[in-house]
């Protein structure tokens, strides 16, 4: 099983961030996040491609695009792609076809890895940006 990209927890940094601050230029959130900003452009690319955030160019930094009630973790969750193919766990390849476990662990696991990928999605839904934020301030 792979973990949920770190992309996530630095998006919502990144939206936190800008949602509490007047000033919020690349340098700003890099400092913040304490990573390459680089790294900072290619996810705010990404949060800007979902419509969460605007970017002015130079040092003009980001605004949200949204309230920050409006903008929920699941949002973030999709906007920054952390998982593949819409599946949160993935199974090995090619188990064993001659044992019993490993001919019937997909089957017997789909129905409860599905099930626990929608609670967390459904977590995700119910937490909006201004509710983390207000603990930052």
């Amino acid at each position: 099983m792979k973990q949920i990209s770190s992309r996530f927890s630095i998006a919502v940094h990144i939206l936190s961030l800008i949602a509490i601050s007047k000033d919020c230029t690349g340098d700003f959130i890099a400092g913040s996040v304490n990573t390459n900003p680089v790294i900072i452009r290619r996810i705010m690319g990404m949060l800007k491609r979902a419509g969460l955030v605007e970017i002015r160019p130079g040092v003009g930094g980001a605004t949200l695009l949204k309230d920050r009630d409006q903008i929920t973790l699941l949002d973030v969750y999709h906007a920054v792609e952390v998982i593949e193919d819409g599946q949160l766990f993935n199974f090995h390849d090619e188990p064993n076809p001659n044992c019993p476990v490993g001919r019937n662990i997909e089957a017997a696991l789909r129905a409860e890895m599905k099930e626990a990928q929608s609670a967390m999605e459904l977590r995700l839904a119910q937490v909006n940006l201004s509710q983390l934020a207000d603990q930052f301030v």
